[in-house]
């Protein structure tokens, strides 16, 4: 029974965060956006460093416009590519004319339910389109279900979206006003150290903060998660009376944690000492009352949780306040870990153990924290998939940017150390992983999840992003692979199956829509329907086409777009004989 409460709270556990992450992945790829609407207000606005009147006319359109349409783009291209986000954000125009707010929680609702309906409809009508129809289907189908999506949300979605809006943010003033804002540090501090602060600053804070930044200039909840003070102080703590490794690597962290802006460093310091929380929590409300209390604030979204960043984002003239609600947090977090670590009677903390545990916890990984690691037993590879033609490795976890960064900037300088700069490593979200991936990286907690994303790429499992022993294995298997004769490439690129074929154009509309209709019913007659048969620019090719047709005149180009697919160049997309050999070739 205990078993399945476990195995209960922990599938909970992984919804909230999911959910959590969602919420978040629509925010934070377009932090810069967010970042450059605070600049510009903080420069030009009357009370800015250098007012002019001309450039703060760029602010109100960013904020009601720009901002929002970027979130409902990104929403509804999470949810279905490209042609998802172009839905999305255009269903987003009628929640933002139908209200008289920035409309940021109708963009998180909008952009994914245009992505989501776009989708749907391509899977209906998949393979029911007469041949020369296609692009007419697509570009109409996509402008009417925005169409139609924009005048609903206009009407009917706007108001109501409108009036939880209005709700939340009363609901925050009547809170403010009430003094009781620092309570919530009671849910924010334990939130972030079950990896949910990317969730709480930027699906719930952001959204709520802009809005009053964009009526008083200024929100403190844009300074509520992004505090770095509280973490600061339990570092500086085990600085000075920890014991053991976690005293030897605290200073460290805590440059990390308040200069780096990444606070999840700091986090198996308190799974060491669970008690800890407490310090977090009152060094939490102590910088939130002080920041309350000098009627502190930031014009924009931090990301990350820098004092540099805190910095930057201050309304002129205001440093001191934030400064202060900073030093307070870190003081009391000090003073609270200080005696709880003294009245410790551990004689030495195992810093290692303490990171596997919350790792464990969150069900994913942290490279930042991975530095305070020591010999940790990696997962052993059920794959024996020879790595010997790898192009592009791809790092992968949960948002894309620190733990997935940091593990391939490792790589990245083992390969170049290696002599293999040819292979780019790069890294993203598990959500956004692209289907040209050769190899994806990631932890053990979420290889099951980039396996259902991308099964057909090979996939490497490691406990530790910044250390692990099976970077050296890979170095060593591609440099004794050596450089594969181009002719065994392109055999294999010859003999490989076709899925998916692709005409390519300059515009990616009619001449290569026709020439996609004449091959498609060749291949209806043939019988090999099953193989899929579409049309693009070349700028816009999928990574997942595997064969391509081009006129001679492009076909360098393509090659040079998707040099791994195969590739046939034609002198006439409506009449090649070189179709009718591509199904004799299909057919055996």
């Amino acid at each position: 029974m205990s078993e399945q409460n476990t195995a209960e709270k922990s599938g909970f556990k992984v919804k909230v965060q999911r959910f959590g992450s969602y919420l978040s992945s629509m925010i934070m790829p377009n932090i810069g956006a967010f970042i450059a609407w605070g600049l510009i207000t903080a420069l030009f606005i009357p009370d800015g460093y250098l007012p002019n009147a001309s450039l703060a006319e760029l602010v109100e359109p960013m904020l009601y416009y720009l901002l929002p349409l970027l979130i409902g783009y990104t929403g509804g291209k999470i949810v279905y590519g490209g042609r998802g986000g172009v839905v999305g954000a255009t269903a987003t125009i009628g929640v933002i004319v139908g209200a008289d707010i920035p409309m940021f929680l109708g963009a998180m609702a909008m952009g994914p339910l245009g992505g989501y309906l776009i989708k749907k409809f391509d899977e209906a009508i998949h393979g029911k389109i007469k041949s020369g129809f296609e692009m007419l289907v697509n570009n109409f189908s996509a402008g009417i279900i925005g169409g139609a999506l924009t005048i609903i949300a206009s009407l009917a979605i706007g108001p109501v979206v409108l009036g939880l809006n209005k709700a939340l943010a009363a609901g925050v003033e009547a809170i403010i006003a009430a003094g009781l804002l620092p309570l919530v540090s009671i849910l924010i501090e334990p939130g972030k150290v079950l990896f949910l602060n990317n969730a709480i600053n930027h699906g719930i804070f952001s959204p709520l903060g802009l809005e009053q930044a964009a009526n008083t200039g200024k929100s403190i909840l844009f300074l509520v998660e992004a505090n770095p003070g509280p973490g600061l102080g339990i570092l500086l703590a085990y600085s000075i009376v920890g014991k053991g490794t976690a005293k030897q690597s605290a200073p460290g962290a805590a440059l990390i944690h308040f200069v780096g802006g990444i606070h999840e460093i700091y986090f198996p310091y308190i799974l060491m000492k669970p008690a800890l929380l407490l310090a977090a929590i009152l060094g939490g409300m102590s910088g939130v009352f002080t920041f309350t209390l000098l009627n502190a604030g930031l014009l924009a979204p931090t990301s990350p949780g820098s004092i540099v960043s805190l910095m930057i984002m201050t309304p002129r003239g205001e440093y001191l306040s934030v400064i202060a609600g900073v030093v307070a947090a870190t003081v009391v977090s000090f003073l609270v870990s200080a005696v709880i670590l003294k009245r410790s009677k551990d004689s030495g903390e195992d810093i290692s153990e303490a990171t596997e545990k919350m790792e464990a916890m969150k069900g994913k990984k942290s490279s930042v924290s991975s530095n305070l690691k020591t010999n940790a037993e990696e997962p052993k590879e059920e794959t024996t998939s020879s790595y010997s033609n790898i192009a592009k490795v791809v790092f992968a976890c949960d948002a894309g940017m620190g733990s997935s960064a940091m593990g391939a900037s490792v790589l990245r300088n083992k390969f170049k150390k290696a002599g293999l700069t040819d292979i780019e490593v790069t890294n993203t979200s598990i959500s956004n992983l692209p289907n040209d991936a050769d190899l994806v990286v990631t932890h053990q907690d979420l290889t099951d999840r980039a396996k259902d994303k991308l099964p057909e790429a090979n996939h490497i499992s490691v406990k530790n992003f910044m250390n692990s022993p099976k970077y050296d294995e890979l170095v060593a298997e591609l440099t004794s692979a050596g450089e594969a004769p181009v002719k065994e490439e392109v055999e294999q690129v010859e003999k490989k199956d076709i899925n998916k074929v692709v005409f390519a154009c300059d515009a990616g509309m009619g001449s290569s829509a026709m020439g996609a209709s004449v091959l498609r019913n060749k291949f209806k007659k043939a019988g090999l329907q099953d193989i899929d048969v579409t049309n693009t620019a070349i700028s816009n090719l999928p990574d997942d086409a595997d064969l391509i047709v081009t006129h001679q005149d492009l076909t360098d180009r393509a090659k040079a777009k998707r040099p791994d697919a195969e590739h046939i160049s034609v002198a006439n997309f409506m009449n090649s004989p070189k179709y009718e050999e591509l199904v004799d070739r299909l057919k055996k």
